[in-house]
């Protein structure tokens, strides 16, 4: 009984913490105007649009998706977001994603998330993952969704201290509980 209580409690809580993780994202995206959508927060040389706010959130999205999923085989991102498999990484597209667009990913990685989570099972929390070229050595699937909560929440407060710094109104709130 104890044991079944410890999965709920850590289940529930790993899921109250990736879901306010989440809506602080989604609360910087909405808040976000067209006028910054395809603004800089940072000089990248891999290309014009890394480092824009469009790129940072659909980064953030599309990893969060491959952290979930958790194995390279099964990992399939919606389109337009588009990966290349030998390299493993985003290809971007020659127009920004538009803002509904991303927002729509979020909204069904939320969904994920919370389905991923929520039956999340002892196995599957313990089961080893390897992902070539992201990870060292492979982690554990429960540290896994640790450290893409973790990235999920350091863009979100990079996205909002920029419209901070940009003094939008409708700024997101600093923090979701």
């Amino acid at each position: 009984m104890a044991e079944y209580l410890m999965e709920t409690m850590v289940r529930t809580a790993l899921w109250q913490q990736f879901t306010a993780a989440i809506d602080m994202l989604e609360n910087a995206v909405v808040a976000c105007p067209e006028t910054l959508w395809q603004a800089h927060l940072w000089s990248d040389a891999e290309g014009p649009h890394y480092g824009t706010f469009w790129e940072i959130t659909s980064h953030t999205l599309f990893w969060l998706d491959v952290y979930l999923t958790a194995e390279w085989e099964e990992f399939a991102s919606p389109m337009p977001f588009i990966w290349n498999e030998q390299e493993i990484r985003r290809i971007l597209p020659q127009q920004p994603f538009p803002k509904e667009v991303v927002h729509a990913y979020l909204i069904h990685l939320r969904k994920k998330c919370q389905t991923t989570i929520t039956s999340l099972s002892d196995e599957r929390a313990h089961q080893l993952i390897a992902l070539p070229s992201i990870r060292e050595k492979p982690t554990s699937f429960f540290e896994l969704q640790l450290s893409s909560m973790r990235h999920v929440q350091e863009h979100a407060a990079q996205l909002s201290l920029f419209l901070g710094q940009h003094a939008i109104e409708d700024a997101p709130p600093d923090w979701v509980g």
